[in-house]
């Protein structure tokens, strides 16, 4: 079982700080999460329906109407595999775990950036996540749209995942779904703060939506999260106000870090990245004031998702000055 942020309880049970006190800025989720609507009874009774305007949210939010929608982009991210015959399989290091952990039993390269480029003629799959978790590493649009025709011209394909896009819809490769090895995976858990509800999309060709869709089964996903996910899709005046609070509250982040030594890296709008040697000890001394980040020992860093209420950030601020 792969080691991910958001695993609060534990932390509460390891410092024994009650659960209530603590910070979690472990996840690079929205603080401010897309506020529910009430649902209607008849979303809990019965199965769930491709009709209910899901799809049609979707992609008018994203751009394209070659969508599955899926449990998650993780339920695709351990689907798609097996979508494909045995071949070799490139991957930026580090990257998010689960993507090369899917890949295991295809010939995985896992590569650093500078490396990319020499590897993708030998590749028949080149998944990257863009901007990349948890370093933030982006690659330009017009590159990615090369690798993928030099791919797509062997049968290989590009798999772009784009958990952390929502902020720059103009840099999404979504629109151009369709086009022959593309795939691209969306997630509603970050921007919209809306993790729990396990929502994502994967945008490719019908055909391998087609296939996809045989191996997750019928009813994918339930039918309160399709309408939750429908209304925040289709909402823009909330989908802008957080687009700028986010972008802001993320440059805020990144000075409050270096004003307090933590310099370098990079960020999104939803998480900012430090390198450090020093890493195992600072997460150790935030965690003891009940401030959980995100921990990664190969590269050594922190990763550190946003406050949400002024009172985190002061806590933030108080614990970074005691370091």
């Amino acid at each position: 079982m792969l080691e991910h942020g958001g695993r609060l309880r534990a932390a509460a049970e390891r410092y024994r700080i009650p659960l209530a006190e603590w910070v979690d800025l472990s996840t690079g989720i929205n603080p401010r999460a897309y506020p529910v609507p009430a649902l209607p009874p008849e979303v809990w009774q019965r199965l769930p329906e491709a009709n209910d305007g899901l799809e049609a949210a979707a992609a008018a939010y994203y751009g394209s109407a070659s969508l599955l929608p899926v449990a998650g982009s993780q339920a695709a991210i351990q689907a798609l595999p097996a979508c494909f015959p045995p071949g070799r399989a490139v991957t930026l290091a580090p990257t998010y775990a689960e993507h090369p952990h899917a890949w295991r039993e295809h010939a995985l390269c896992a590569l650093p950036a500078a490396a990319i480029a020499d590897a993708v003629d030998s590749a028949d799959t080149l998944l990257l996540v863009q901007p990349n978790n948890p370093d933030a590493q982006r690659f330009p649009r017009e590159q990615l749209l090369a690798w993928r025709a030099r791919l797509a011209a062997r049968g290989g394909r590009l798999i772009v995942d784009e958990a952390f896009l929502d902020a720059e819809p103009g840099d999404s490769l979504v629109p151009l779904a369709g086009e022959p090895g593309l795939v691209v995976l969306r997630s509603v858990g970050k921007f919209f703060g809306l993790a729990g509800a396990r929502v994502g999309f994967v945008f490719a060709e019908a055909d391998l939506l087609a296939r996809l869709a045989d191996r997750l089964g019928p009813w994918a996903v339930s039918g309160p999260a399709r309408a939750v996910t429908a209304a925040a899709l289709a909402d823009r005046p909330w989908q802008e106000a957080a687009r700028q609070r986010l972008n802001a509250d993320s440059a805020r982040l990144a000075a409050l870090l270096n004003r307090h030594g933590l310099a370098g890296g990079g960020g999104t709008a939803l998480f900012q990245w430090r390198p450090t040697p020093d890493a195992v000890a600072i997460h150790a001394r935030l965690a003891e004031q009940a401030i959980l980040t995100r921990l990664f020992e190969t590269p050594a860093g922190l990763r550190f998702g946003l406050p949400g209420p002024e009172t985190e950030w002061a806590r933030l601020e108080a614990a970074l000055s005691r370091l």
